[in-house]
């Protein structure tokens, strides 16, 4: 038997362990098989939608620009496909979060992959990784995940915050563990409503296309949709209990807990343990996705997948979209990816002694000011040739 799944049955599975914390967005569901069907025609954008997290500081930090009426208008925003568009319409207070969700993901996609020959570098045009994203390898299933993940996380926290006029406070049940004299109530984020306003939104993009069963195109596709739901799923799992004492002179007398997001940190650290166990891939005739190395497991909905293997990130390639190593700095003493070997390709370094100067030996005086010395010394800076 073959190796297989279906990512419909991925959907449902999700949607029923939705259902055990007591929420289902039915309507964004309703919307969402609405654009798929009549989208499928449509001719895709060019760029992503992450572009929302690119464009500028203002934009993604003041929800306001998005509010009826204000520009720039949903069909006008580079990078949404024809359903995004829609929804960005039906959702134009949620759209200030979505660029910053995706803003969050790329800003922590460059930090995981700081010390790697793909550093996660952004371009100036509405596909924001540039053509590196076209091919389905594991840094492009990686970018997904973690773009979905700030979604989830941003649109959550809005709710909590009251940001947002569909939402509010997490309704999730009450976890069997916790102490039966604990109060359960207090307002957590709601990423139950992120989860599933991520899923419409991002998914929707997919989901409107029409492509050959078994083609290249579909399997890239099944391959977007199954990272997008890994990197919702990791907001999801690294969420936890949080609880606050209430009571005289800290007696804790009276405990109340909520739901709470881990710092988006963990996520990524997460996802980026998941990107570097990620499965091969391939799609079949019958349009389904399945292990390319039958001896592998068949990856969970948890898991990271890819399609092609990764290009040669090396040398600097406007074709793939890669940048290159030349003048990235190294470290000298390092045998991990950062290491001058591995980060220059063989191709050797340069060595440059420079002088930094930097605060020092402070000390807090009472009351109330920090007073440093400045300490000088010599450093080597290491860059590839």
């Amino acid at each position: 038997m073959e190796n297989m799944w279906y990512f419909e049955k991925v959907d449902k599975d999700f949607i029923r362990e939705t259902k055990k914390i007591g929420f289902v967005s039915k309507i964004l569901i309703c919307w969402l098989l609405l654009f798929s069907s009549a989208g499928r025609a449509a001719t895709p954008s060019i760029g992503t939608w992450m572009n929302l997290g690119v464009q500028g500081y203002e934009v993604w930090r003041n929800p306001q620009l998005y509010v009826v009426g204000a520009q720039p208008l949903c069909t006008q925003i580079p990078g949404l496909s024809p359903g995004q568009s829609k929804l960005c319409q039906l959702y134009q207070d949620h759209m200030g979060f979505v660029g910053r969700g995706a803003r969050q993901g790329i800003a922590e996609c460059q930090w995981q992959f700081r010390n790697r020959r793909w550093n996660c570098s952004t371009v100036q045009d509405s596909t924001v990784f540039g053509p590196i994203l076209s091919i389905g390898s594991r840094e492009a299933g990686f970018a997904h995940a973690i773009a979905a993940a700030g979604v989830v996380y941003a649109v959550s926290r809005a709710c909590r915050e009251g940001q947002l006029s569909s939402c509010g406070c997490s309704r999730a049940s009450r976890p069997k563990s916790l102490n039966k004299e604990w109060i359960w109530g207090g307002c957590g984020d709601n990423v139950e409503y992120g989860y599933k306003f991520t899923q419409g939104f991002v998914d929707v993009r997919e989901r409107e296309r029409n492509y050959r069963r078994g083609s290249a195109e579909q399997g890239r596709s099944l391959m977007n949709l199954h990272n997008n739901e890994a990197g919702r799923r990791a907001t999801i799992k690294k969420t936890r209990v949080t609880c606050k004492c209430h009571g005289v002179s800290g007696s804790c007398s009276l405990v109340t807990c909520w739901q709470q997001l881990s710092s988006f940190r963990e996520i990524g650290d997460y996802l980026k343990d998941k990107y570097d166990g990620g499965t091969e891939v391939k799609v079949n005739r019958r349009g389904r996705l399945q292990v390319k190395n039958p001896s592998y497991a068949v990856p969970t909905a948890n898991e990271l997948v890819f399609i092609d293997e990764s290009p040669d990130y090396c040398i600097q390639n406007t074709t793939i979209g890669s940048q290159g190593t030349v003048g990235r700095p190294c470290n000298r003493t390092s045998d991990g990816m950062d290491g001058c070997s591995l980060m220059c390709c063989g191709r050797g370094y340069n060595t440059q002694k420079t002088t930094v100067k930097e605060r020092c030996k402070c000390k807090f005086h009472w009351c109330c000011h920090v007073e440093c010395k400045t300490c000088i010394r010599n450093v080597e800076l290491h860059t590839c040739k």
